[in-house]
């Protein structure tokens, strides 16, 4: 038994799809977010200036006195995970692994889409790690620059005409492509699942990069024997980079509980 948190951490709310899948597998557990709102997005940043924010990050979940850590980003994940992993001595693990592994069990055309920020998609990672899975599988990559910015500022409901007009422009080539799996791997995208779904149908599999992250990181914590033993009772602490006013609202909105006075801001620049 360990009752230490566990601490998630995102360029700022999508990695709340992580915690909010923590917090049903785990409703026993700790957590400790951190989302850098002030730096957000980070998809667009070099590969130096990615790895830099995500020390500055993981330093200042240190603090708190975690059991693992977990990079609830897919442009981290497919960044900096294997520096952050040799750099610390708790475990830290990333989304883009599961998510690669569920999207190779789910398709059954072998035509897989693939839509994240335009640093993972540069970095190759979920390719490699799907073709590991499934050699067969044709992967079909499109970034999405927009995404990011636009859940940020709260456009990722249905009938919300930008947020559709982008996701269509942006989908269109996958759609024509065939896929039958489509991975969301970056994870503010699955705040935008009804979005699209409603664009590629019901006949395409979405598969969640937060959400296998979550279950990737429960795992590895039963494997430790370090989960917390308690049934319920497991408390969420989150910090952001920026206005902390802005983040609870639409935090509150998405995890489907206040979060109003659980928020606090940090100076990531000390870190």
């Amino acid at each position: 038994m360990d009752g230490r948190p566990i601490g998630v951490f995102d360029s700022g709310l999508g990695g709340l799809t992580t915690v909010r899948e923590l917090c049903r597998l785990l409703p026993g557990e700790d957590i400790v977010y951190f989302g850098d709102t002030g730096r957000v997005p980070y998809g667009s940043r070099s590969r130096e200036t990615i790895v830099r924010y995500a020390r500055q990050d993981v330093a200042f979940l240190r603090t708190f006195d975690l059991k693992l850590i977990v990079i609830a980003c897919g442009t981290v994940s497919t960044t900096a995970l294997e520096v952050l992993a040799q750099e610390n001595p708790i475990p830290v693990l990333g989304v883009v692994a599961p998510a690669a592994a569920a999207a190779a069990r789910a398709t059954r055309n072998d035509r897989v889409g693939l839509i994240g920020t335009q640093a993972s998609i540069r970095s190759g990672a979920y390719e490699a790690l799907i073709h590991k899975e499934d050699p067969a599988a044709q992967v079909f990559s499109q970034p999405c620059p927009l995404f990011v910015p636009l859940v940020e500022n709260g456009r990722f409901k249905p009938g919300d005409v930008v947020i559709e007009t982008v996701a269509a422009e942006y989908l269109a080539p996958l759609k024509a492509a065939g896929v039958d799996t489509l991975v969301l791997g970056c994870t503010h995208y699955p705040l935008l699942e009804g979005v699209i779904s409603a664009q590629m149908g019901p006949e395409v599999t979405l598969v969640n990069a937060g959400a296998e992250g979550a279950w990737a990181a429960a795992a590895r914590l039963a494997e430790l024997d370090a989960l917390s033993g308690r049934d319920g009772g497991g408390t969420c602490r989150y910090f952001v980079s920026d206005r902390q006013e802005d983040f609870s609202r639409l935090a509150s909105i998405f995890l489907g509980w206040d979060v109003t006075g659980a928020v606090g801001q940090v100076d990531i620049s000390r870190y």
